[in-house]
């Protein structure tokens, strides 16, 4: 995939936040757990069932001069599931911690939307992110994988995942892929390894969403009204 197609097709980022999280995103940058957990310099068995275990529900980490942090749950995903769909052996341990190293960001409104609607979610106030595509894909290039499926859910029929679901950018069969597929189908992912420090130059909006309405917490200055969710 070019890059020019990417940001044509996909010109904004989504990410879904917890709730509350927009301040230190703002100073810290948008971190994965596994940047967290080693920002938090929590270890042992204790960062063993957060980073290489199944998480049922969010985990809060503190340390002494940092405010707490949530790592939120990845309960869309179960051991059973992945054991089946899972690659070239791999075991569900390493899947949690190949997803637990990256940032998630969701290419199309649709996808973000849906997550918001899921049941697990849908009663809960959430953070969401909207990012300038082209921005943090000039910054971050070289920490770019694309994938096309939801790779951290097992609901429903979970899909094969492995080693070679998560591709750079100059890998990624688009084309191929949107012979037979819809736009928001045909690319799902855009990840970025450990985190975006500097998420706040890529940043568009920042809207809390709570009981069916979105609250608008930050706008880029110059931003049109409705650039975002």
């Amino acid at each position: 995939m070019e890059i020019e197609l990417l940001v044509q097709t996909y010109p904004r980022l989504f990410h879904m936040a917890e709730d509350g999280a927009f301040p230190s995103i703002q100073e810290h940058g948008l971190l994965s757990a596994t940047a967290l957990l080693d920002r938090y310099e929590i270890s042992g068995q204790q960062r063993i069932a957060i980073e290489a275990r199944r998480r049922p529900e969010s985990v809060t980490i503190s340390k002494e001069g940092l405010p707490d942090a949530v790592i939120r749950d990845n309960k869309p995903m179960t051991d059973s599931a992945l054991q089946k769909c899972l690659l070239d052996g791999l075991e569900p341990e390493q899947w949690y911690r190949i997803l637990n190293e990256k940032t998630f960001f969701w290419l199309h409104k649709k996808r973000l939307w849906r997550l918001l609607d899921a049941e697990a979610y849908r009663a809960f106030p959430q953070t969401i992110l909207t990012i300038d595509t082209a921005s943090l894909v000039a910054a971050h290039q070289d920490k770019i994988l694309l994938s096309p499926i939801n790779s951290g859910s097992t609901i429903m029929k979970p899909q094969p995942r492995g080693p070679n679901t998560f591709l750079p950018i100059s890998e990624y069969p688009y084309t191929d892929r949107r012979k037979s597929r819809s736009v928001e189908n045909a690319l799902v992912e855009l990840t970025v390894h450990y985190g975006v420090h500097d998420i706040k130059d890529h940043l568009i909006s920042a809207h809390r969403f709570a009981d069916g309405k979105l609250t608008e917490l930050w706008r880029r200055p110059g931003s049109a009204l409705n650039d975002g969710p």
